[in-house]
């Protein structure tokens, strides 16, 4: 059989792809990878152009039922072939038997695991994203299998060492570009909040991650509920922010500072409890040629 057996799903395993996208006047929210920077190359390392694969965190052990070849990148979590340790952000090959686990969480949060030809899903708006609050798919579970397409390649590709990024920092810096709400924050609202450093909370998940600093007084104006885009920074009534991600609301109506770049988005979902963030303000003409670079 052409399937990965799941011997330990780990923490909040799933499948995602690239999102889905086009259905958020119908309230879908787009979910699909939260490091779209690490599942692309995934994808990219097997010379696939589209795909999906499989988004995890410390703990995943699969054991792989027939030959085939995958790629691993994004946080390194002590990848291990049968308790021997391999390098990722490369592909390689895979042997019938041959068990795969993630140990420990060395650097970042999130691994990818993708596999040439892709897992065998049903799409659901043109995507087989995991998105549970809107009983889409499924975290993974001991006993599932998961079906491949049966491809091999034999022709392996890495990422240079110097191209491999670092998640773990004593300070990650969000660029933030500010939006048309922006002005109605106060001028001490604006200096507390790019002059404040916060932490990561337990709180934050797929959806956004919450922030703990100093508080950031609000607007003191009602809003109606608009559309959130990737990254957006809303200052709820605590003022403690939120930076929302890829399985984000569709709409929401607490005002926002800006929208944080997409790739510092990806970044920030490699980072656990506890971790520290700072934000600066970016120019409409770096985002749009950061857009640029990454289409």
């Amino acid at each position: 059989m052409m399937a990965f057996e799941v011997i330990n799903p780990g923490l909040f395993a799933c499948i995602q792809d690239a999102g889905r996208h086009g259905f958020m006047h119908q309230g879908v929210t787009p979910s699909g990878a939260l490091d779209m920077h690490a599942f692309r190359w995934a994808l990219q390392l097997l010379g696939e152009e589209d795909g999906n694969a499989i988004e995890a965190m410390v703990g995943l052990k699969l054991r792989i039922l027939q030959e085939t070849t995958i790629a691993v990148t994004g946080a390194d979590l002590d990848a291990r072939v049968d308790g021997v340790p391999v390098e990722i952000w490369r592909s390689f090959p895979l042997k019938a038997g041959q068990v795969l686990s993630f140990e420990k969480r060395i650097d970042g949060m999130r691994t990818y695991i993708a596999v040439k030809g892709g897992f065998d899903l049903p799409r659901v708006k043109g995507s087989v994203a995991c998105t549970l609050h809107e009983g889409v798919g499924a975290v993974l579970k001991k006993g599932d299998r998961l079906s491949f397409m049966p491809k091999i390649t034999h022709q392996y590709r890495h990422l240079r060492a110097g191209a491999v990024p670092r998640y773990d920092q004593e300070i990650t810096t969000l660029r933030l570009l500010p939006t048309y709400q922006y002005n109605d924050f106060s001028d001490k609202a604006k200096d507390i909040f790019f002059s404040s450093v916060y932490k990561v909370t337990l709180q934050s998940d797929r959806m956004g991650y919450r922030l703990q600093g100093e508080s950031v007084e609000g607007t003191g104006r009602e809003i109606l509920s608009e559309a959130i885009a990737l990254g957006s920074v809303q200052i709820p009534n605590d003022g403690q922010p939120i930076v929302l991600l890829v399985q984000r609301q569709t709409i929401g109506g607490y005002p926002k500072m800006g929208v944080v770049l997409a790739e510092d988005c990806y970044r920030l979902a490699q980072l656990g409890t506890g971790a520290k963030v700072r934000f600066e303000t970016v120019s409409l003409d770096i985002c749009k040629s950061k857009n640029k670079e990454n289409i």
